[in-house]
C-alpha cells in the first residue's frame, strides 16, 4: 500500500483512451479521478483504477522499474514508461494516457507490437560465426576486451520498449522502415568484435526502407528511456556502409576462441552446458 504525505482528498484526473475492438466503432477517452499520493508513478494510478473503478481497464506491465520495457505508453503528449514517471514530475493536475502512436489498437493501451518484432528479427539480433562446428560444440570462448566491450555496450541496453518507433515521424508516413529500434540492435551486432554477420544484415539494414529512410529527427534518440541513442546508431551504420563500399573499411573477422592455458582444468562444480535442442 502507498504511503502518502499529501491530504486525503487530493486527487488527480486521469483521462485514458478506452477501445475494445468487440463492441466499440471507435476509441473514446473516458475519466477517472485517482489519489494523488507521494511517489506515486502513472502506472501505480492505472492500478488503482483497474483496481479501484474499472476492472476492464488493460495495459501491458511486468517489472515495474523500468527494465522490461513493456509499459509503454502515450502520457501527457510524449512516450514514456509508465512505471519510470512519477505524476508529480509531469502534471499533478492532469494525466492523458493512450496507448503508443505507430502502432494498431489490440484494446485500451496496449499496441500491437508484432510489426515491431518482426522487423527486429529482420536485423538478425544475434552473434553470427562461420565456425559452426565450434557453435556446436565449444571448446572455449570468444574472447573479448573491456575496451572492445565498449564500442557497443551502449546499445545492448535496448529494452525493446517501442517508445524509439512511437516517437519516429518517419514510421509514421512508412510503415515499411525498418525502425530506429531494430537499425540500433543491427549496430550493436556489426560493432561486436565476436560477430561476423555484417554482411548477412545489410539486406535489411541498408535496403530502400533501412537507414537511408532516416531523415535524422532525432526524436527516438530524445524518449529513449535507456539512453540508446538510435538516431547516432544509424549515422554510425550510414558511415560504416559508405566506407566499406569505398574499401576504406573491411569486414571484419571475429575474435577466435580464447585458447585454454596450461593450469586450466575443468571445475567439477561448475555443470556443463545442456546439449543443443535444434
Amino acid at each position: 500500500m502507498m504511503e502518502s504525505n499529501e491530504s486525503a482528498d487530493k486527487t488527480v484526473l486521469f483521462e485514458v483512451l478506452r477501445y475494445n475492438p468487440d463492441k466499440d466503432k471507435s476509441p473514446v477517452m473516458q475519466q477517472y479521478k485517482v489519489p494523488l499520493q507521494k511517489g506515486i508513478t502513472v502506472l501505480d494510478g492505472l492500478v488503482w483504477i483497474k483496481e479501484n473503478l474499472d476492472a476492464s481497464l488493460s495495459w501491458r506491465s511486468s517489472c515495474r522499474m523500468g527494465v522490461c520495457g513493456s509499459c509503454g505508453m502515450f502520457i501527457n503528449g510524449l512516450p514514456r514508461l509508465a512505471c519510470n514517471n512519477q505524476i508529480v514530475h509531469i502534471n499533478p493536475e492532469k494525466i492523458t494516457v493512450k496507448p503508443l502512436p505507430n502502432f494498431d489498437i489490440i484494446r485500451d493501451l496496449v499496441p500491437d507490437l508484432e510489426g515491431f518484432f518482426q522487423k527486429h528479427r529482420s536485423v538478425k539480433p544475434y552473434l553470427i560465426r562461420k565456425e559452426i562446428d565450434e557453435l556446436d560444440h565449444p571448446t572455449g570462448e570468444f574472447f573479448q576486451s573491456p575496451e572492445e566491450l565498449v564500442n557497443y555496450i551502449q546499445f545492448a541496453y535496448c529494452i525493446k520498449c517501442g517508445l524509439c518507433l512511437s516517437a519516429c515521424p518517419t514510421v509514421a508516413t512508412d510503415e515499411r522502415y525498418t525502425g530506429p529500434q531494430a537499425l540500433a540492435q543491427a549496430l550493436r551486432y556489426n560493432s561486436d568484435s565476436r560477430d561476423e554477420g555484417a554482411k548477412e544484415r545489410e539486406a535489411a539494414v541498408y535496403s530502400g526502407s533501412g537507414v537511408w529512410r532516416c531523415h535524422f529527427a532525432g526524436a527516438c534518440s530524445q524518449v529513449c528511456p535507456k539512453g540508446v541513442d538510435p538516431a547516432m546508431a544509424i549515422q554510425l551504420l550510414k558511415k560504416d556502409i559508405v566506407l566499406k563500399k569505398l574499401r576504406l573499411r573491411k569486414y571484419q573477422h571475429g575474435t577466435g576462441v580464447l585458447p585454454k592455458t596450461e593450469e586450466w582444468k575443468e571445475n567439477p562444480k561448475i555443470p556443463k552446458a545442456p546439449a543443443p535442442t535444434v
